[in-house]
């Protein structure tokens, strides 16, 4: 099981964009790396290609390292670590603050 899913309401520890929130729209294949919208920008400059295809300056979202993220509780609402609860054959993640079910 993971401790962190897509939909789970984040906030960023580190970086640039420090303390702002946010829901995780995508992980990554490799499993380190989440991808929040409309945070972690960066700009990008793109030559142009055909007449189609537009130049200039675009903005992309960049994904963001799990180490640099903190899960936000949906009881207590503060930053918090992941623990695991098992009861029967069901595994549940839990906040370590207030002990409540993710």
């Amino acid at each position: 099981m993971q401790k962190l899913k897509k939909g789970d309401e984040v906030i960023i520890t580190t970086g640039k964009d420090i303390g702002k929130r946010g829901k995780i729209e995508r992980l990554m294949a490799d499993g380190t790396k989440v991808l929040l919208p409309g945070l972690n920008i960066f700009k990008r400059h793109l030559k142009k290609r055909s007449e189609k295809e537009q130049g200039g300056i675009i903005e992309l979202p960049k994904p963001i390292p799990m180490a640099n993220i903190s899960l936000i509780c949906s009881k207590c609402h503060k930053p918090t670590r992941v623990g695991f609860k098992t009861e029967g054959d069901k595994k549940y993640r839990i906040c370590r603050k207030c002990k409540g079910k993710i």
